[in-house]
């Protein structure tokens, strides 16, 4: 099951993981975002103690600087982080395919 983050523990549950991080920025109102939830439960799962998936909620007023930080302009917006910085950004829905294959580039 994907985490959630906010920016109080984004540093230290993304930035600073072991793991290369896959956070998935939404909102409740985001129809394609509810379409990606059950794709990053399978991805969680399959990753599960190899990567961190995430999900941020950038409608959460304390959120809104993460979205600002990182310019997501349009969601679902998902970033591939790798020691602390992004190595893969993935907008819009997508198979999880893609999103293994990213992990699995930044897993290499």
């Amino acid at each position: 099951m994907p985490i959630e983050v906010t920016s109080a523990d984004f540093a230290e549950k993304v930035l600073n993981a072991d793991q290369p991080a896959l956070v998935d920025f939404w909102a409740p109102w985001c129809g394609p975002c509810q379409m990606m939830h059950p794709v990053l439960e399978q991805v969680a799962t399959k990753y599960e103690g190899r990567a961190v998936v995430a999900k941020c909620n950038i409608d959460e007023a304390n959120n809104q600087e993460l979205a600002q930080k990182y310019q997501v302009r349009a969601i679902p917006y998902i970033a591939v982080f790798k020691g602390g910085e992004i190595v893969e950004e993935i907008v819009g829905v997508r198979p999880q395919e893609d999103l293994e294959a990213a992990l699995d580039r930044a897993l290499a």
